[in-house]
């Protein structure tokens, strides 16, 4: 019986390990800016609201994916932002907060990085300098987020343009 339980506990210890291999490292918003002054990276923003139904099905399919979330954790620092999160959040000397609109709101920095065009979910990317390089509206597959993780991650964007990059791309998917 002991056997049968330490082989149990071994099976649930693997599958737990392997689990968190595969999830992405979400950070908030606070600490991917600290990480990123100690060891720059490119940052990636998932920005959604609870309702969002496409922002769900990211969450179970695009971001589930073992290439994609070895790819993000890898390569950027991932920020999930509720863009009508109720908390403040301060960037460059700047307090973002909860701004009440009708029956919802929206949170102030989802605004702005966004530049005032809420729409659920969208991906943005900054540089390591804290920067907006793009912003990506709408759901991604797997295929179009490994697309655009390759091109932001290793400073192919300041290179090539995408219409000539995504000729070349090779997946890995």
């Amino acid at each position: 019986m002991k056997k049968i339980f330490l082989t149990f506990l071994i099976v649930i210890s693997t599958a737990c390990i392997k689990a968190q291999e595969n999830n992405i490292n979400w950070l908030s918003f606070e600490e991917a800016i600290a990480l990123n002054k100690d060891n720059p990276k490119p940052i990636l923003i998932d920005v959604y609201t609870d309702w969002c139904g496409y922002c769900k099905k990211m969450d179970l399919q695009t971001y589930t994916n073992p290439t994609i979330v070895k790819q993000i954790n890898d390569n950027f620092y991932a920020i999930k932002l509720d863009g009508e999160a109720k908390n403040e959040i301060t960037f460059k000397t700047h307090v973002f907060k909860y701004q009440k609109n009708g029956r919802r709101g929206y949170h102030e920095l989802a605004a702005a990085l966004m530049n005032g065009k809420l729409a659920y979910p969208t991906t943005l990317f900054l540089s390591e300098e804290e920067k907006v390089i793009d912003r990506v509206q709408g759901y991604l597959d797997t295929a179009a987020m490994e697309k655009l993780l390759v091109y932001f991650s290793n400073d192919t964007y300041k290179k090539e343009k995408w219409a000539k990059f995504i000729k070349t791309f090779k997946s890995k998917l």
